[in-house]
């Protein structure tokens, strides 16, 4: 009997502890689901896998965020996914299309390029190091790809949780799902700006007239005669191109440009050598006359844009400028000609203002440029005006009752794409995650309006997305704490100090501290001229020859140098 009971009292133990184990594992694996829920945060939707996109994904991930991409094509790329056609909503390149900056100046800050990698890339390599990215940081499974977003609205609670619904279409099906934030990474290269009013005659032409998206390559045009509208990278681009199979190519421009060669003083890159914290800091400290003197001097250091009828209307402001290698030794030869604004067409020709005709035109291209718009938000959200977007930081709009959209890559520097849009999706990607706040509105409208007064003196328009590139990234990089010691580094590491402060303000200096620091940030900063001579180190000829970060300056002073011995001897 004894037994019988001992028996019983310990399955009674034993279902006791059963139950136990079983209320242990339940609640455990809620706490689980809890952190899990805790770790991955806010739901966040991200419009469009360019490489606004892409960097907006990661930066979710590296911050615990949840997020969803949704694209309407079927591959990441962006603006960088050649294809043979034009596709509605979806930015467009020709087939020819090289990067303007060098694979150093426009890598994801923590992924440098192979180093057999050319310096300047042609559009398929780049796509091959988008993809390559995009699969080494594991972000394709959370991308929907062909599907296509056409609402995004407040929730009606949004003054109180700042979530949005956005509506997606895919295979005619259309649904709708709730996101605690929104990254806004859909381009400015997609809504073509065609100024048919502006021209008068022009409904009279009876050649073909259309928009540079529309150009993919020259075949089609051999022995035609062609204007192009627009002195920009892709008119440019476009007529010299033309230009050896065309009979007779002629570039129209309003108002000149200063030209650039992507081959720069001794043989760099020219963005290796120019885009420097050195050179910045002499162009916002130096008076402004010998700034501008500087300036100018650097831009005619090729060739006198007053002879190749290219010079600007003002060559004092720091608009972008046109990389062509081809234009000026096109215009020497006579295969593209440079005239002024066109006051009128008729049905085969153009006439200038300057009173010159350019007949029998078979063809018209509008390198013209985009428009800013934002067809699946309401205006009230994002207001666009005369191609104005009202942006704090370019990034968030400003009076929204909760800082819970942001836009990736809307503005654009002479600096490159890729790390500019990282370090916005990092900071946006914290003040959604609340780690950063932003101003009160007043603070941030007074910023706009104190941006567009710089604007109007650098760039002359207040209406531009552009932006002084290192000015800009150290200001984004100090919200987040990611911003380089200049100072402390020359102290605690002075090699360090002098590449980031002399030499190429290369992504990696954006991720050497701070929130998403990359432990090989130094070594790639020490060694991003090793990458940059190898691919052109096809042949030996000598021992490979880096810059001489200080050289430059050096010989710059030495004439002026010169002058105040003399001055002083003479005395």
């Amino acid at each position: 009997m004894k037994n019988i009971v001992g028996r019983n009292g310990g399955i009674a133990a034993m279902l006791k502890c059963g139950r136990a184990l079983t209320l242990f594992l339940i609640e455990s694996r809620v706490k689980e689901k809890e952190e899990i829920n805790a770790t991955m945060g806010k739901r966040v939707a991200i419009i469009g896998a360019g490489v606004s996109g892409l960097a907006s994904i990661r930066s979710c991930l590296e911050e615990g965020l949840e997020p969803t991409c949704f694209e309407r094509s079927e591959d990441v790329g962006g603006l960088w996914k050649f294809s043979d056609h034009a596709e509605e909503g979806r930015a467009s390149i020709y087939q020819s299309v090289f990067t303007n900056s060098s694979k150093e100046m426009m890598c994801f800050p923590d992924f440098p390029y192979p180093d057999d990698f050319p310096n300047f890339m042609h559009n398929s390599k780049l796509q091959e190091y988008i993809t390559a990215f995009s699969k080494e940081k594991k972000l394709l499974r959370y991308i929907q790809f062909k599907t296509l977003v056409s609402g995004i609205n407040k929730r009606p609670d949004f003054s109180v949780t700042g979530q949005w619904d956005v509506t997606t279409e895919r295979d005619g099906k259309k649904e709708s799902a709730v996101f605690d934030a929104v990254l806004v990474c859909s381009g400015h290269h997609v809504y073509p700006n065609l100024p048919k009013e502006s021209f008068p005659g022009l409904k009279l032409f009876k050649g073909k007239c259309f928009h540079s998206r529309d150009y993919k390559e020259p075949g089609i045009f051999k022995g035609k005669r062609i204007l192009v509208m627009g002195l920009g990278n892709s008119g440019c681009d476009i007529a010299t191109e033309l230009s050896h199979t065309a009979e007779q190519v002629i570039i129209s421009s309003r108002s000149g440009s200063w030209v650039m060669s992507r081959v720069w003083d001794d043989g760099y890159p020219w963005d290796m050598v120019f885009i420097t914290r050195f050179e910045t800091f002499l162009k916002n400290n130096l008076p402004t006359a010998i700034s501008d003197w500087w300036y100018m001097k650097q831009m005619n250091a090729r060739f006198k844009h007053e002879n190749y009828g290219l010079m600007p209307l003002n060559g004092t402001l720091r608009k972008e400028p046109v990389f062509n290698d081809q234009l000026p030794a096109c215009i020497l030869c006579g295969t593209v000609s440079v005239k002024p604004n066109v006051r009128e067409f008729t049905e085969t020709s153009a006439i200038f203002e300057d009173g010159t005709v350019f007949e029998a035109i078979d063809c018209v291209i509008f390198a013209t440029g985009y428009s800013y718009d934002y067809p699946f938000l309401d205006e009230s959200i994002i207001k666009c005006k005369n191609n104005e977007v009202t942006l704090f930081k370019g990034i968030f709009p400003p009076k929204l009752e909760k800082p819970t959209m942001a836009v990736i890559g809307f503005v654009q520097s002479l600096g490159a794409t890729i790390p500019t849009a990282d370090l916005q999706a990092r900071w946006a990607v914290q003040v959604i995650k609340g780690t950063c706040t932003l101003p009160s509105v007043t603070d941030m409208m007074n910023d706009i309006d104190k941006k567009r007064g710089k604007k109007l003196k650098w760039f002359g328009t207040s209406e531009t997305v552009q932006t002084d590139y290192i000015t800009y990234m150290d200001e984004l990089a100090s919200f987040i704490g990611a911003k380089p010691n200049i100072p402390w580094l020359f102290l605690t590491d002075p090699k360090l100090a002098v590449e980031v402060f002399f030499g190429p303000c290369s992504p990696y200096q954006f991720r050497l501290v701070g929130p998403g620091k990359w432990p090989g940030a130094r070594h790639a900063i020490l060694t991003q001229w090793d990458r940059t001579l190898k691919p052109t180190k096809t042949r030996a000829a000598g021992t490979p020859q880096k810059p001489c970060l200080l050289c430059r300056w050096a010989r710059l002073l030495i004439l002026p140098a010169l002058f105040i011995a003399v001055f002083f001897a003479l005395i």
